[in-house]
């Protein structure tokens, strides 16, 4: 899951969702760094990536992309399934998500200073290019994975990934609803156990 995902997943709590936001740029231990719901957010993340990467629908799909993309297959699974969740963005919740978005961003930047600093860098650009929004439309997910592909270290052809998205759309997209339903009732109940 990327970063709607991980958003919406962590419901109207604002600290879930800042934790599960930052979640990758906090390495190891270091989320005891930071407040409890913050931290319960960063482990909640690590949780939906764990659940995710075992889930055999997760698995398939990058199967379907491992020739073409290797370990990059990941990623752009990620991707996908933050396109159709923005696609199907008015089935699983009541806000738009223009709105949504707009909201998200003004709550992250009140509390700007908490970012990791990788975070700090790459947020105005995530903001300003409404990269949440950008993904409800291929054109939009293909932008962001030409960005993703200037920044990684060796060949990836992320940008590229869409024709593959657009050739079986219908297969990822009847597999990351069956997922989603899936990850809401694991996410769920991991926040009640919180």
């Amino acid at each position: 899951m990327n970063y709607l995902a991980h958003i919406y997943l962590s419901g109207a709590n604002w600290e879930l969702k800042f934790g599960n936001f930052i979640a990758d740029s906090v390495p190891g231990k270091q989320f005891n760094n930071y407040p409890e719901k913050i931290r319960k957010g960063i482990l909640l993340h690590r949780a939906i990536d764990d659940f995710t990467d075992k889930h055999p629908i997760f698995r398939e799909h990058t199967k379907l992309l491992f020739k073409d993309y290797g370990h990059y297959s990941r990623v752009i699974v990620d991707m996908y399934y933050d396109h159709f969740l923005a696609a199907l963005w008015s089935q699983y919740h009541s806000q738009n998500l223009e709105d949504f978005t707009i909201e998200f961003y003004a709550l992250i930047d009140k509390e700007f200073d908490l970012l990791p600093h990788k975070i700090k860098r790459a947020f105005p650009y995530m903001k300003t290019q409404n990269w949440l929004l950008q993904y409800k439309t291929i054109s939009g997910l293909e932008l962001i994975l030409e960005q993703m592909e200037k920044r990684t270290k060796f060949d990836s052809n992320l940008k590229k990934s869409t024709s593959n998205l657009r050739e079986d759309y219908d297969v990822f997209k009847n597999g990351f609803l069956l997922f989603f339903e899936d990850i809401q009732i694991f996410v769920s109940s991991k926040i009640e156990s919180f």
